[in-house]
């Protein structure tokens, strides 16, 4: 049997474009909960965007950060936490947050993906001549990642405030669950 875990923080792991944003900042209002975005500290860390560290250093430079970065959050408590889209499928990412958090991945299909993402130019992954396919290759990559989260919630045909309910109803019934 396991040992419960201690469950301090709330995370928000899936891939671009399906409301971790949204949703978390939501959840952080509610819960009355500061909202994190890995991203974000990445970004103010390098001191650069994104789309920006991609091109100049690199996909491995900038899951080496956020691998950094995800190791700092489990000093946190009672935060809601919105992850990188690829920030899970690193197996020790997965598991530091584990140690702290309740892990919901939120999901939607690659033609929602697509629609709600396409006129973003901030988006690196998808800066290629279909970015469809490519959405479905990495959600194919991902999708044995994203299924190790506590929970699996699909955002389509919801709406936020529908999404955010859910999710808290999870993360309480979990941390009921954990506690002593």
């Amino acid at each position: 049997m396991n040992a419960p875990r201690a469950i301090r923080n709330l995370a928000l792991a899936g891939f671009m474009g399906t409301g971790k944003s949204a949703v978390g900042r939501q959840i952080a209002v509610e819960l009355g909960f500061p909202f994190v975005d890995t991203d974000e500290l990445i970004e103010a860390r390098a001191g650069k965007r994104i789309t920006d560290f991609f091109a100049q250093d690199g996909e491995p430079a900038f899951r080496k950060i956020e691998s950094e970065v995800v190791a700092e959050l489990a000093q946190r408590r009672g935060a809601v936490i919105s992850t990188g889209g690829g920030l899970i499928v690193d197996p020790a990412n997965l598991a530091s947050l584990k140690a702290h958090a309740f892990v919901v991945c939120l999901w939607a299909s690659p033609e929602m993906i697509f629609e709600r993402t396409r006129h973003a130019s901030h988006r690196p992954l998808l800066q290629t001549a279909d970015p469809l396919a490519r959405i479905r290759e990495l959600l194919a990559a991902r999708e044995p990642a994203y299924r190790q989260a506590d929970v699996l919630l699909n955002t389509e045909f919801r709406s936020i405030k529908e999404v955010t309910q859910q999710v808290l109803h999870q993360f309480h019934a979990a941390r009921r669950a954990s506690a002593p």
